[in-house]
């Protein structure tokens, strides 16, 4: 007796004591992970980044329907058999300007601009991708927390059921198989903590590397597994689909290859080009000989082995191609719409059902525990009751992190960005 009191006493202390048993002192709430996820994320960063590479290649290309203006400055010396060396120096400014080209310059600036807009929708769906993640692991990190909590009143439950047994079995009202049942249903107890422990640590840093810290520190979220976006009504799903950022990159992507081909058209037409330029030459600095020159320049191609033919070509299977591509990401965004939104109302709906198998089997289980204490229930029925508390408690909480899982799924596939909230 003293011996099982002793043993039941070190394992309260253990339990009590473990490493990590208290939660860290920083603790994130869900919108203060968002702000420092959507600052500190390395792929939204980059994806940020490529927005401003595609706006600078805009401006490059935009850069050829300007004047292009430069200045020189020479000086050199130089002989021809039998005279002697002589000196030469200029400088002046050249400016050329485009004149026509049959629009393939502003057929590649219109295209730089789709491809800008794009880039905005590659930056919306790496937003997007992010926050599921984000959500993901702060789900993650809550539901791990809820687990490590509940596996503790597992613990106590397991730690009172080995006293109520070690009574009877002391008693003589029990057999011994019924005492070590319950030993090893309190070592498992214990092995579950120390598990859950675990995967809060797992958990934690997985969050944390989502919002972008470099270091691992001691943190603990707050929340609920309340589904706010329950879209309890059935959306129309077209018309989701068609903001989804995956659609529209595609989209903008469509209409710069329908630029491009213009563009290629236009190669096999000459370009005119005005060209002018003003400065001074002489045999000594500073030159005094004015000069200067006014004209245009015609370039039409002849003949380059099928070059232009083979652009053409190209753009109009580039083309296609992104049309079809178009089709098909519209059908499987409307798709997974209509599955996401499905499992959603599965999940919520699994949620209530284990809700009331919980409540049911707690009152259930405290009837059981009364029946037993006073002999009107054997070992064995009450143990089957006992181990259907302990899973109805597992099951409810795997329900709800499902259901919060389903609502990220659901908002990942409408294509909100890490803004949404």
């Amino acid at each position: 007796m003293l011996k099982n009191i002793v043993l039941s006493f070190m394992l309260i202390l253990f339990l009590f004591f473990l490493p990590g048993n208290i939660y860290a002192g920083e603790v994130l709430d869900w919108h203060g992970c968002i702000k420092e996820s959507a600052v500190n994320n390395p792929d939204i960063i980059a994806a940020f980044q490529q927005v401003r590479q595609s706006e600078a290649s805009k401006d490059v290309t935009a850069s050829a329907l300007y004047p292009q203006i430069s200045a020189d400055l020479n000086a050199s010396t130089g002989a021809s058999t039998g005279s002697s060396a002589a000196d030469t120096y200029s400088y002046g400014v050249t400016g050329t300007q485009l004149i026509f080209d049959a629009g393939k310059t502003i057929s590649n600036v219109r295209a730089a601009r789709e491809d800008v807009a794009a880039a905005k929708q590659g930056y919306r769906f790496t937003s997007s991708t992010v926050r599921f993640r984000l959500r993901s692991a702060f789900t993650k990190l809550l539901t791990n927390q809820e687990s490590l909590r509940i596996t503790r009143e597992i613990y106590e439950i397991r730690r009172q059921n080995l006293e109520l047994i070690t009574l009877r079995y002391q008693s003589g009202l029990e057999h011994k198989g019924a005492l070590l049942t319950a030993q090893a249903d309190l070592a498992q107890a214990k092995y579950q903590i120390s598990q859950a422990q675990r995967e809060v640590e797992v958990a934690r840093r997985n969050l944390l590397k989502e919002m972008g810290r470099t270091r691992l520190s001691d943190i603990s979220v707050s929340g609920d597994f309340q589904v706010r976006d329950s879209a309890k009504e059935k959306p129309d799903f077209e018309a989701i689909a068609k903001n989804n950022p995956s659609l529209q990159q595609l989209i903008a992507q469509k209409k710069a290859a329908e630029f491009n081909l213009r563009a290629a058209y236009a190669n096999f037409a000459p370009s005119l080009t005005g060209q002018t330029g003003a400065g001074r030459t002489g045999s000594h600095w500073s030159p005094n000989q004015n000069d200067w020159s006014l004209g245009l320049a015609v370039s039409l191609p002849l003949y380059e082995g099928g070059l232009r033919i083979a652009q053409v070509s190209q753009s109009k299977a580039l083309l296609k191609q992104l049309q079809e591509n178009e089709r098909s990401a519209k059908d499987a965004a409307v798709l997974a719409l209509e599955q996401t939104w499905a499992a959603l109302q599965d999940a919520m709906q699994n949620v209530e059902v284990k809700r009331l198998n919980l409540t049911a089997t707690e009152e259930r289980s405290n009837i059981a525990q009364a029946q037993y204490s006073i002999g009107l229930l054997s070992f064995d029925n009450w143990t089957i009751i006992e181990d259907n508390l302990v899973n109805a408690k597992s099951s409810y909480l795997s329900a709800q992190s499902a259901a919060l899982l389903a609502e990220a799924n659901w908002i990942l596939a409408k294509g909100e960005t890490i803004e949404y909230e």
